[in-house]
């Protein structure tokens, strides 16, 4: 699988796990919806620089790609954490 489909499907799963949280955010503490916050800040650059990567794939550095992926990685583990939070 290549770097563009693996970054395609992170954004897939993130998208997933926000909305799912999003969903049960009405019922969570303030402290939930100041990491919700700090998220969303964070899944916003992430889509521009996926975007940028995707959008210039071939030149692109692998840094850029690189820093793309762990963005995403760290989103999908922080949207993880306020689903199980919110259960």
């Amino acid at each position: 699988m290549s770097l563009q489909e693996e970054l395609k499907k992170l954004s897939e799963k993130v998208k997933q796990y926000r909305d799912e949280a999003r969903v049960q955010l009405h019922l969570a503490g303030e402290d939930v919806k100041d990491e919700w916050d700090d998220l969303e800040q964070n899944w916003d650059r992430f889509r521009n620089k996926l975007d940028q990567v995707l959008h210039d794939a071939e030149n692109a550095s692998q840094e850029a790609k690189q820093t793309t992926q762990k963005l995403g990685e760290d989103l999908k583990t922080g949207y993880q954490n306020i689903r199980k939070k919110l259960k």
